[in-house]
């Protein structure tokens, strides 16, 4: 039987993981962080050592755009909740869909609106921000980072791949430091519902890439550098063991999600109106 796991530890993080607010308004443009490639999900009969050069190529313009996300409980809490404000809750990865701040990352890796957030992004400074908007349903949530002005992902119009297609993505696995991973497309449909407690998704791509916990939300891009899609969810069998395979939701849900929550730059509108199936 295979399972679905969300791509998050929901443990309380150690107190040392939280991570100080430094704000700057100059933009993110300047590449400074490490960045491991893992080619541990190349098809039989792919150019690996072509893919790793073209993923090279990109990786200037493509992983200034990725960030990654510490959140912590909303610091007014409702009245009826016994969490203590700035207490660490997940961790995760997200991406920038807009110059002035505004953030996609997985609904588990938020988990509710308000929550306060502490992103790192590609020059090492720590930007603060709050979840504004969640869809549960389509485990998508939208941030805004404050004072932030940095580099966006350029969504793919149409997101239309071929099977085994070089698909790319960056996350932080936990333990670990800022991966780039390569892995190819699979299918545009996974043909069924998934539920993983209050979140879950309808229907999401399907890709080769063996992604771990701390990776949700990352951005995934295809040869041209262009975003079509995020990380959701990794697949394993029924004793735990990955079947490198991911789930990863569609670039067009992602349009039609932050431009019904008032973010729809011009690269996105085309694909908020267009289904998934849309290749033209």
């Amino acid at each position: 039987m295979r399972s679905l796991t969300p791509i998050l530890n929901f443990a309380l993080l150690a107190s040392s993981l939280a991570l100080a607010a430094c704000m700057n308004d100059q933009p993110v443009d300047l590449e400074s962080r490490p960045i491991a490639l893992d080619q541990s999900a190349a098809m039989a009969g792919q150019a690996s050592g072509s893919n790793a050069a073209i993923v090279a190529q990109l990786e200037p313009t493509t992983s200034p755009t990725y960030v990654t996300l510490t959140v912590s409980h909303t610091a007014e809490p409702m009245a009826s909740s016994t969490n203590n404000p700035g207490t660490p809750l997940t961790s995760g990865s997200g991406f920038v869909v807009s110059a002035d701040g505004y953030v996609v990352t997985a609904a588990h890796v938020a988990v509710a609106v308000g929550n306060e957030i502490s992103a790192r992004a590609a020059n090492e400074r720590i930007y603060t921000g709050v979840v504004s908007a969640i869809d549960r349903s389509n485990d998508m949530a939208l941030i805004k980072l404050r004072s932030f002005n940095g580099r966006t992902v350029v969504p793919a119009a149409p997101a239309c791949l071929a099977k085994d297609a070089l698909v790319f993505t960056y996350g932080k696995p936990h333990g670990h430091g800022d991966t780039a991973r390569l892995g190819s497309f699979q299918a545009l449909h996974f043909g069924r519902t998934v539920a993983y407690g209050n979140y879950g998704y309808s229907d999401a791509m399907v890709l080769h890439m063996g992604t771990e916990r701390g990776e949700s939300g990352g951005p995934v891009f295809n040869a041209q550098g262009q975003l079509v899609g995020m990380v959701v969810s990794t697949l394993s069998d029924a004793s735990g063991e990955s079947l490198t395979l991911a789930h990863a939701q569609h670039s067009n849900t992602i349009a039609r999600f932050i431009c019904a929550n008032g973010v729809c730059p011009a690269g996105w509108q085309p694909l908020a109106t267009k289904p998934v199936d849309n290749c033209g």
